[in-house]
Order: structure tokens, then C-alpha cells, then sequence
């Protein structure tokens, strides 16, 4: 077993539920990657760590861009209750002309919870409450060469479910895949899911073991330079729908999990 496949495997057990609530992300938890361990850029860090823990708690992508929300940026280390370190290269040998602050490390800021609402209800928002909605995602992928479901028990794109695995994790989501068996028995294909009903993506959400039904379309497109994504949220009856257009299949999952959330925590659309 690869590196890569070692490091994922809690990722893809997210997508088949085997991961029991104890793997629960902690709200008011946030991590962002730091060169070395010096002031400077732990203070970098922390900027980053503030806006993703917002983000995480509320759902709401929008804070970001508040005209509030900049000038917590100066003091984004005054809001941190305690922070840790872990050296990315743990275990492999400073070598050539590296010294430990030009070493990768994970920086963890943990928030007291009052804090972070507090600052929410400055910013005009408030706290996403768990549990949260489970996402079953329905998905259509047309590559260069073939056309197929994502599923968590099929081979066509092991790399791709890794990647939605991880694009729910900044914003405490779980998400997931059918397996080939439903989609048989569905008879789901790649030509059918875009014209699922609300009430139809409900049902099948509901067979995935999901609460909502997120379906989508990736398609590749080579004069957008990259992927072309149609996703459709069927939630309470309601159908929503956005796309994005010439990205990786990296940054079109996290535009549908960033999407999900802003509609299911209330937060209206991105």
C-alpha cells in the first residue's frame, strides 16, 4: 500500500460511514499550514486559522469577503485559546541547507466556543449547530476517454474519491458514495442523474444513507482548460442549482460541499 493511500484511508472510510461519531470534527478547531515555528508566520497562521474556524462553525463562506471581518484579521491571535505545532517532515532528517524554520508544520489553533460566537453575532451571523445534514452525493463523471458513477466500492477514480473525502473535512461535513449495487439496482447512470427529480434525489439520498441529495455532472472540457461542474442540491423539496467552470475536480468538490453548506445552514447561496 502506497504512502498516499496509507494517509487517505480515514478520508474514504468518512465516504462509507464506517467512521464512528467519535471522528466528529471539533468546530471550534482549525488548522493551516506554516513554514517554520517563528512569530511572523505563526501570526500568518493565524489569520488563516480564524477565517476557516468562522467559516466552519457557521457555513457561511460570505464572512470572508465582510467589510467586518478584515479588521479581525489584525488581532486574529488575540481570539486563539492555545495552539500547537506538528512538524510535516516529522521523522526525515534536516538535510541540505534547511534549518528547522524553513521546516512545514501543521499549525492547530483551538477557540473557546463564547469567542467564536461572539464574533459570528458581530459579523451578523451565528453557529451551524451539529449534527449536521450527511450528504449523499450522486455523481457523473465524463473524462477525456469514458463516461461513469462515483461510487465508493469502484475503481474508475479512487483519487477523486479521496478528494471529496477531503473537501468535506474544513467545513465538518460527511459525505457520501453509493455503492455499484445501488446504482444497479437504480439503474443510475452517468446520462441519468441530471434528470432526477427533488423528490426522486431524496429517495435515493435516503438509500445511500444521506439526508440530503447532492447530484452533479464533471465534465472534462478542453477548451475551459479543466472540469466543468453542474451540481443540483435537492433539500425540503427544493432543487438549487450552480455550476463552475475550468478547475480541477480538487477545487469543483470543494465548490460543491462549500455550495451544500451555504444552503443547508441557512446561509442562502454562494
Amino acid at each position: 500500500m502506497t504512502a498516499r493511500m496509507t494517509a487517505v484511508l480515514p478520508l474514504l472510510a468518512m465516504l462509507t460511514g464506517v467512521i464512528s461519531s467519535a471522528m466528529a470534527q471539533d468546530l471550534y478547531t482549525s488548522d493551516a499550514i506554516v513554514t517554520g515555528t517563528g512569530e511572523k508566520n505563526r501570526e500568518l497562521g493565524f489569520r488563516e486559522c480564524l477565517g476557516e474556524v468562522l467559516v466552519k462553525v457557521s457555513g457561511d463562506q460570505r464572512l470572508l469577503a465582510a467589510p467586518a471581518f478584515t479588521p479581525l484579521l489584525e488581532r486574529a491571535g488575540s481570539f486563539v485559546a492555545s495552539f500547537a505545532y506538528r512538524d510535516r517532515l516529522e521523522g526525515i532528517p534536516i538535510h541540505d541547507e534547511q534549518g528547522t524554520h524553513d521546516r512545514p508544520h501543521d499549525l492547530t489553533c483551538r477557540y473557546e466556543p463564547a469567542t467564536i460566537d461572539r464574533l459570528l453575532d458581530a459579523l451578523g451571523s451565528r453557529p451551524w449547530p451539529q449534527p449536521r445534514p450527511r450528504i449523499a452525493v450522486l455523481l457523473a463523471v465524463h473524462d477525456q476517454k469514458r463516461s461513469f458513477m462515483l461510487t465508493n466500492d469502484g475503481g474508475e477514480s479512487p483519487y477523486m474519491a479521496e478528494s471529496l473525502a477531503a473537501a468535506t473535512v474544513p467545513l465538518a461535513l460527511e459525505a457520501r458514495l453509493p455503492t455499484r449495487k445501488t446504482l444497479a439496482l437504480e439503474r443510475l447512470g452517468p446520462g441519468v442523474v441530471s434528470r432526477e427529480g427533488a423528490v426522486q434525489l431524496e429517495r435515493l439520498a435516503e438509500k445511500i444513507g444521506g439526508d440530503v441529495a447532492l447530484a452533479g455532472t464533471m465534465s472534462w472540457n478542453n477548451e475551459a482548460l479543466g472540469w466543468i461542474a453542474d451540481w443540483q442540491l435537492a433539500s425540503a423539496g427544493k432543487m438549487h442549482r450552480w455550476q463552475i467552470r475550468g478547475v480541477s475536480f480538487d477545487d469543483a468538490f470543494r465548490n460543491a460541499i462549500r455550495g451544500a453548506a451555504q444552503i443547508l445552514s441557512g446561509n442562502g447561496a454562494l
